[in-house]
């Protein structure tokens, strides 16, 4: 992010000397064209990297209680439960009702979406994806039916993009765990630690 942060600067620079010397519509154009290659050196690699993947990051979810969505503890963040909602809804079909081996891929993906939100906590807490250092730990509450025991294919699905996203850094511990029911009927929940580089942006 310090490159990041210098080639900011050198933008602004470079825009402020163009404004003595240009007007009007040159100008404007000018500085649109800074402004957006700027953003897109600020997103950062992490977030560039999920764009690869076919997803974006959302926004981050609405609390629906007295919670915070991510704390950060020494170099740790540790996630809230994240449901696979999307745009507030529970993605369908996977993100919704008891899993069964039926419906089992659709809930693998439905555990990217839950990860993504869990992204997205981490990156209010961090301020970019780019600090994340290590995954530590994702745990997986499954909605299971009566009987399924596949948990842990369903959580290869959140596994999978952790390690398409961060590469060997990707690689965690985990725990996929059946359960009766989930808030809001979700399919499933999901939990995420991470290690964070310094310094974390506030």
């Amino acid at each position: 992010m310090t490159k990041c942060f210098n080639f900011s600067v050198t933008i602004n620079i470079f825009s402020s000397n163009c404004n003595k010397h240009l007007s009007g519509l040159a100008f404007l154009l000018i500085n649109a064209s800074l402004n957006l290659v700027n953003s897109f050196f600020i997103m950062g690699s992490i977030e560039e990297k999920i764009i690869k993947t076919g997803f974006t990051l959302p926004q981050i979810t609405t609390v629906a209680g007295l919670y915070s969505p991510a704390m950060r503890t020494g170099n740790l963040v540790y996630t809230s439960g994240q449901l696979p909602l999307w745009n507030g809804k529970l993605v369908e079909p996977g993100g919704k009702g008891k899993v069964n081996d039926i419906n089992s891929e659709d809930a693998a993906y439905a555990s990217k979406v839950a990860l993504l939100n869990a992204l997205a906590a981490i990156k209010s807490v961090t301020g970019t994806l780019d600090s994340i250092e290590k995954i530590v730990k994702l745990t997986l509450y499954v909605a299971s039916e009566y009987l399924f025991s596949s948990q842990h294919l369903v959580a290869n699905g959140a596994s999978s993009l952790l390690l398409e996203i961060f590469g060997k850094q990707g690689t965690h511990a985990r725990s996929a765990v059946g359960v009766a029911e989930l808030p809001l009927d979700a399919s499933l929940e999901l939990e995420l630690i991470v290690q964070c580089k310094f310094p974390i942006l506030q």
